[in-house]
């Protein structure tokens, strides 16, 4: 049902997060707030960091970036705002970069950026901090790293960026930088007519895990904007930070343009 406002209701305006609740929603039942179908509230899971409960159902998310009228029109690079939904087509979280002007339209894909993903309360459950990194497999002195926390001040995993000639290729560590899963992208990345596909394997790479994708939108829109689909597929009952590790693995990908 939509959640009525009441006087003492509390209004998240920051980075275009929609409107919150004067009370908490029902569990269990779709939330719509202004015109936004969003993911049920599931219940609160022991030893579960809050606000990844919503992973613990789905082992399939879409990231949508949304497409900035500005951006078409000058060329000129305004923060990023991504759309997480699940198979249903219902929103589970809304990401939104938080960098200044100058670092975005300076630096480009090799930009710094902390990305903040909300849920449906307004309550930031994830934070991804990329610092300043090469991304020139020339120079694997310095490749790109990503921090997750979870909740935010909290780290729950990395992501690094592993040196190769060929192959964009990187690990998921835990929270103790230990080795958990890699993942590898096509030695040829183009995205011209087709998806790019880059499968999370084990450590030892015989088994794939998952996979993070990069949908191909049609040749008017990768044309005239940077705007990304992008596909998660990872198994239901994987670790939910290692689901939120692989979501920020999604996103440096994302800001490598690949």
């Amino acid at each position: 049902g939509v959640a009525g406002m009441g006087s003492s209701g509390s209004q998240v305006q920051a980075m275009g997060v929609p409107a919150g609740f004067a009370v908490p929603p029902v569990q269990n039942q779709p939330i719509v707030k202004e015109g936004t179908i969003w993911m049920p509230i599931p219940p609160p899971l022991p030893n579960c960091p809050p606000g990844l409960e919503y992973l613990t159902q789905i082992d399939q998310i879409l990231i949508h970036q949304q497409i900035e009228l500005l951006e078409i029109l000058t060329g000129f690079e305004t923060k990023n705002k991504y759309e997480i939904k699940n198979t249903l087509g219902q929103r589970v979280y809304f990401a939104a970069e938080d960098t200044d002007c100058c670092t975005r339209n300076c630096l480009g894909p090799s930009r710094p950026f902390t990305l903040r993903i909300i849920d449906n309360l307004g309550h930031e459950v994830i934070t991804l901090q990329r610092p300043c990194r090469c991304s020139s497999c020339c120079c694997p002195c310095c490749l790109q790293e990503l921090e997750v926390q979870a909740p935010p001040g909290t780290p729950v995993g990395y992501v690094v960026q592993n040196w190769h000639p060929c192959l964009p290729k990187f690990t998921i560590q835990d929270e103790k930088r230990m080795d958990i899963l890699k993942i590898t992208g096509p030695c040829v990345v183009c995205s011209c007519c087709e998806d790019i596909h880059f499968e999370v394997k084990s450590m030892d790479e015989t088994s794939t895990v998952g996979r993070i994708s990069k949908q191909w939108t049609g040749i008017l829109k990768e044309a005239f904007t940077d705007a990304d689909n992008f596909g998660i597929t990872f198994p239901m009952d994987l670790d939910v930070k290692m689901k939120a590790v692989m979501i920020g693995a999604c996103f440096l990908i994302v800001s490598l343009s690949f």
